[in-house]
C-alpha cells in the first residue's frame, strides 16, 4: 500500500459485491410498516419456556435431521412438560416446518410448524394422549427464530448436497511489486466523457479518478493527496505540481467533491509504479522484502507484510495466492501462475482457527469452514411481495431500440442495451427485475408477474453475462409473489474440487463492457458487466459474501462493478461509496452489474431492500408483523449471574427458563442430558447415569441404576452435543462481529 492512500483506504472498503438494488430511479426505501416491532427478532438462546394456564413447557434446541433445499426442516426436540397441578414429565417430539431466512441477522424462522409425533418414554401409555394434546397447545407453531449457524452445525454434512458449476478458472494477469504501486484498469479503449464548461474529459471505464486534458493531451491521475500525469495510459507516470486550470471548475455536488479537495495538488512522495491493464487484473503488493511467518502445525509460511493472502510452501518450493476465492500457485512471484484450488497441499486444511490467516479456510475445499460457506451460499433469501407493487415498479429502458444477442448453447436471447436482465424465450420476454421474474409479450412491457418460469432459462451457462438470473426462483398467489434468490444472484458460485466444494466470486469469464453513443449525445452510456478480478475480493464468513477493498485497486474497487455512467440517471456516475465489512451506506449512487440496477442507500447483501418493508416481507419482518409479537413485545433475553437463562416472549406469553441447554433427543426415542461431561438417561421418572459400553443394566455403588445405551444412539448424542457447542460458538462469534461494527480483518 503506497503512503498516499489515506483517502483511498477509506473509500476502498467498498461492499460492491454485496450491493442490492435500492429501487427504481433511485427511490429511497419505503418506511417500515407500523406493525413491525423495533426489537430484534433473533435467536436469543435455548431452552425456551412457555407458561399458559398454569402449565409449563420447556423445549430445547431442535436436533436437525434434514434441511431439504434449505427450505424444509425436519428435527427432533427434547422437552419437559408440567401440567397445571401435575408432575413434570419429559418427552421427544418430531417436527417439520418450512423456513424463511434473514441473512442480515443469520436467523431462520419457522413457518407452518407441524408436530408429526410426540413420545413420552417414561409415561403410562394411558396418560400420553392428554399430555400430547397439552404439548401441541403450548408449542409455538409459527415464527420461532433460530440461528442459522446452529442449524448448519447440526446438519449431517455427508448428506448435504453441493451444486458446483463449471466456471472458468484461468488465472488473470497478476502483477507483483515490493514498492509502492497501483493498478490502473481501463477496460478496453478509454471511454472519455466531457465535463461541462471545461476543456476536460474524464475516463468513465476505470477504477480511479482519471482525467484527460484536451489542450495538453495528457492524462491526470489522482494519487491523493498528489497527482500523477502521463501522455499515455501505459506511462511513464510522474508527479505533477501543476494541474490544468479547468480542474478548479469541476462541478460541485456531482461526485467530484473528493477530487476538488486535492486541487491544487499537494506535494507527493515517491512516485508509485502504475501497472496498467485493459482487462480486469490483480496486484500482489508487498511492503518491502517479503516477511515470512510460520503457521503452527503446518509446513506453510505466509507473507505478513501484504494485504494479499500470499503463502509459501517450502516443501514444494511453491507460492500460493488466493484471489476471488480461487487459489493460484507459482514457483516465482513473477509467475507464471496456474490454478490450484483442486490440488492444494494438505497443510492448508490444517491452518489453526486461531491463525491470523484462518479466514482462508473458507476457501480450502474439504474444511468445515468451506462446507459452511457452501451451505450458506445455497440458503435462499426470500421475500413475499405484493404483485401490484412489483408490476407498478417494473420499468425497462433501452438505449435506442431493443437489441438482443443469442445465449450460447440455448435457444434464448438476452437484451444487450439495457441495464436490466431481459431474456427472450420464443415470442415472450422475461425480466428478472430486482430478483422477481416478470413477463411481457413485448420487450418494453407492460410487465406482469410470471406465474411460471421457462425451464430453458435455468440452462443459461456461466459464459453468459446474465447467468446470475438462474439463481432466482419464485412461487405466486393471486395477490403475492414469493421470490427466492441464492448467492449466485449476487455473483458467488460453488466450484467443485477433488476433496470438496468451495465458494468463489465471479464466473471467471470476461464480459466486455457496453458503451452506447446515441445520435446527438454529448455523453455516452457506459454499463459494465460483472467482473471476477480487479478488486481484491475477500470472502467474509459472517456476511456470507465477498467484500472488496484495497487501495492499490483504486478508490472505486473494481471498474466493472463500481464505475458507471448514464446521463439518464445521473451526470457523473462513479460509485463513490464508503462501505464497511458489514453493511454500510453509499454516499453516491452506484451501479450493480449483477442485479442490473442502481442503488442510492443500499445495504445490500440481500436482493430485496429496494422494495421497502412496506411492500416486501422478509424473514425478520414476517415474524414482526403478526406471528410472534405480543402486547409485551416480540423477543427479549437476559443472562443471570450464573450465565444461564433466557426469556422468550412468544404467542403464549413470556416466562423464564433457568436451565442450561442440556437435554437431547436420542435416536432411540428417549431423553438424555449431558452435565459435567457425563450422560444420563431419563427413565421411570428419574435420571440414571449412562453406561456407554451397552452392557446389561447395572447398579452403581450409590444404588442408582446405570442405563444401557446402544452404540449408535451414543454416537448420535455425542455428535449432537458437539454440534450444539459449535453452533453456540458460531452464533456468539457472529454477534461479536456485529456488535463490533461489522469489522472484518483482512
Amino acid at each position: 500500500m503506497h503512503p498516499n492512500g489515506t483517502r483511498a483506504v477509506a473509500k476502498s472498503l467498498i461492499y460492491i459485491f454485496m450491493w442490492s438494488s435500492a429501487g427504481a430511479a433511485q427511490q429511497p426505501p419505503a418506511p417500515a410498516p407500523a406493525a413491525a416491532s423495533s426489537a430484534p427478532t433473533e435467536d436469543i438462546g435455548w431452552p425456551r419456556q412457555v407458561i399458559k394456564n398454569g402449565s409449563t413447557l420447556v423445549y430445547y434446541q431442535p436436533q436437525v435431521d434434514e434441511w431439504k433445499d434449505y427450505r424444509e426442516l425436519k428435527a427432533q426436540v427434547a422437552f419437559s412438560l408440567t401440567p397445571a397441578g401435575g408432575k413434570q414429565t419429559l418427552g421427544v417430539a418430531s417436527m417439520h416446518a418450512s423456513t424463511l431466512v434473514d441473512k442480515d441477522t443469520r436467523t431462520a424462522f419457522f413457518r407452518n410448524l407441524e408436530v408429526t409425533s410426540v413420545r413420552f418414554p417414561a409415561m403410562d401409555p394411558a396418560s400420553a394422549p392428554a399430555m400430547e394434546k397439552l404439548f401441541r397447545e403450548l408449542i409455538p407453531s409459527v415464527g420461532e427464530p433460530i440461528s442459522v449457524d446452529r442449524i448448519l452445525a447440526d446438519l449431517d454434512r455427508s448428506k448435504v448436497a453441493a451444486h458446483p458449476v463449471a466456471l472458468r478458472n484461468d488465472p488473470p494477469q497478476i502483477f507483483f511489486s515490493t514498492n509502492p504501486a497501483i493498478l490502473l484498469i481501463v477496460q478496453g479503449q478509454a471511454v472519455l466523457s466531457p465535463i461541462e464548461k471545461t476543456d476536460l474529459e474524464f475516463v468513465v471505464n476505470t477504477n480511479w479518478d482519471l482525467f484527460f486534458d484536451k489542450s495538453t493531451k495528457h492524462y491526470y491521475l489522482l494519487d491523493a493527496p498528489g497527482w500523477l500525469t502521463a501522455a499515455d495510459l501505459n506511462g511513464p507516470w510522474t508527479h505533477t505540481a501543476a494541474l490544468p486550470k479547468d480542474m478548479e471548475k469541476l462541478p460541485a455536488g456531482q461526485n467530484w467533491d473528493d477530487v476538488k479537495k486535492n486541487v491544487p495538488p499537494q506535494a507527493g512522495g515517491a512516485v508509485p509504479q502504475v501497472f496498467s491493464s485493459n482487462v480486469p487484473a490483480e496486484l500482489i503488493l508487498v511492503k518491502g522484502a517479503p516477511v515470512y511467518t510460520k503457521i503452527p502445525g503446518t509446513g506453510l509460511l505466509y507473507v505478513a507484510n501484504t494485504d494479499n493472502d500470499l503463502f509459501a510452501d517450502p516443501a514444494e518450493n511453491q507460492y500460493y495466492v488466493l484471489l476471488s476465492g480461487r487459489w493460484f500457485r507459482s514457483k516465482s512471484f513473477s509467475g507464471p501462475w496456474t490454478y490450484a484450488s483442486n490440488n492444494l497441499p494438505a497443510d492448508f486444511a490444517k491452518i489453526p482457527s486461531t491463525s491470523p490467516k484462518a479466514r482462508v479456510l473458507a476457501s480450502v475445499p474439504g474444511t468445515i469452514e468451506a462446507s459452511d460457506a457452501v451451505m450458506l451460499a445455497q440458503i435462499p433469501t426470500t421475500a413475499i411481495i405484493n404483485r401490484s407493487d412489483v408490476e407498478a415498479a417494473a420499468k425497462v429502458t433501452y438505449d435506442g431500440k431493443p437489441e438482443f444477442k443469442p445465449i450460447e448453447g440455448t435457444p434464448l436471447h438476452y437484451a444487450t442495451n439495457t441495464q436490466d436482465k431481459v431474456i427472450q424465450v420464443g415470442n415472450q420476454y422475461y425480466v428478472c427485475y430486482n430478483a422477481v421474474w416478470l413477463v411481457s409479450s413485448v420487450p418494453t412491457g407492460p410487465w406482469k408477474v410470471a406465474d411460471t418460469i421457462p425451464k430453458e432459462i435455468y440452462s443459461i451457462p456461466p459464459s453468459s453475462p446474465v447467468y446470475n438470473v438462474t439463481y432466482v426462483t419464485q412461487t405466486t398467489t393471486p395477490t403475492t409473489v414469493e421470490s427466492s434468490s441464492t448467492a449466485g444472484y449476487l455473483g458467488m458460485f460453488i466450484i467443485g474440487a477433488a476433496v470438496g466444494a468451495a465458494i468463489v466470486y465471479g464466473t471467471g469469464y470476461y464480459y466486455p463492457p457496453y458503451v452506447y453513443w446515441g445520435a446527438g449525445m454529448i455523453y455516452p452510456v457506459y454499463r459494465p458487466w460483472p467482473v471476477t478480478y480487479g478488486a481484491a475480493a475477500v470472502y467474509n464468513p459472517w456476511t456470507g459474501g465477498f467484500a472488496a477493498g484495497h487501495v492499490a485497486y483504486g478508490p472505486y474497487g473494481a471498474v466493472g462493478s463500481a464505475a458507471w455512467y448514464n446521463p439518464a440517471t445521473g451526470r457523473y456516475g462513479h460509485a463513490a461509496s464508503v462501505q464497511g465489512w458489514y453493511g454500510g451506506r453509499t454516499v453516491a449512487s452506484g451501479y450493480n452489474p449483477w442485479t442490473g440496477a442502481y442503488g442510492a442507500t443500499s445495504q445490500g447483501h440481500n436482493a430485496y431492500a429496494q422494495w421497502g418493508t412496506s411492500a416486501a416481507v422478509r424473514g425478520n419482518q414476517w415474524v414482526q408483523t403478526g406471528h410472534v409479537t405480543t402486547a409485551n413485545g416480540t423477543v427479549a433475553g437476559y443472562r443471570g449471574s450464573n450465565g444461564q437463562g433466557v426469556m422468550y416472549r412468544g404467542q403464549n406469553g413470556g416466562t423464564v427458563a433457568r436451565t442450561g441447554d442440556t437435554a437431547y433427543a436420542g435416536k432411540d426415542g428417549n431423553v438424555y442430558k449431558r452435565e459435567g461431561g457425563s450422560w444420563s438417561k431419563y427413565d421411570s421418572g428419574s435420571w440414571n447415569p449412562v453406561d456407554s459400553g451397552a452392557r446389561p443394566e447395572q447398579h452403581s455403588q450409590s444404588g442408582r441404576s446405570r442405563a444401557s445405551v446402544e452404540p449408535g444412539t451414543m454416537q448420535g448424542l455425542n455428535q449432537s452435543w458437539q454440534s450444539r457447542e459449535r453452533g453456540q460458538a458460531q452464533t456468539q462469534n457472529f454477534r461479536n462481529f456485529r456488535s463490533g461494527g461489522g469489522r472484518f480483518r483482512r
